[in-house]
């Protein structure tokens, strides 16, 4: 038996991009988890983890730019809605081996369409704001893994990804 294929909700019927009108879809709370993680040397690491980069606090600037990229993204993403955000909060983690920063962002809002971009953004935005701040001490660094972790709210339910 062949897999059933999910429509895409941003072509019309003649196949053209469109945005989705969300307009008659009940209002929920929406949650999104969204995760990813930047590689770096341990030195670099270190740096991070002493406060000692020479354009400041890395992680409070990157915390910033996490919220400030899930608040713009319907800028970004050409299809995806404004939307009010209620919360954005943005934690990272310091991996020892391998040396690494991880980011975990949670979006939340009331309304008629989810916050799975705004999270996936901040994430990667998050991610890029650390290499921009020490990217004179490690240009090698790597993001990786940026994806959803979990969403919740609307009419397709829970998602939550499996071996986290």
């Amino acid at each position: 038996m062949a897999a059933s294929v999910k429509k895409l909700t941003h072509f019309d019927a003649r196949g053209a991009v469109h945005m989705v009108d969300v307009g008659a879809k009940p209002s929920s709370h929406r949650v999104a988890l969204a995760s990813g993680r930047i590689m770096m040397q341990a030195a670099t690491l270190k740096t991070i983890a002493a406060g000692t980069a020479e354009k400041g606090d890395v992680l409070g600037v990157a915390r910033l730019a996490a919220i400030q990229a899930a608040k713009r993204t319907a800028g970004l993403i050409p299809l995806a809605h404004p939307l009010a955000l209620s919360r954005v909060a943005v934690d990272f983690a310091r991996e020892r081996r391998p040396p690494a920063i991880k980011i975990l962002v949670r979006v939340e809002c009331r309304g008629p369409t989810g916050v799975e971009m705004e999270a996936l953004t901040a994430a990667a935005v998050g991610l890029l704001t650390i290499y921009d701040m020490v990217k004179a001490l490690d240009r090698a660094m790597t993001l990786t893994d940026v994806r959803l972790e979990e969403k919740s709210g609307g009419r397709s339910g829970v998602f939550r990804r499996s071996g986290r």
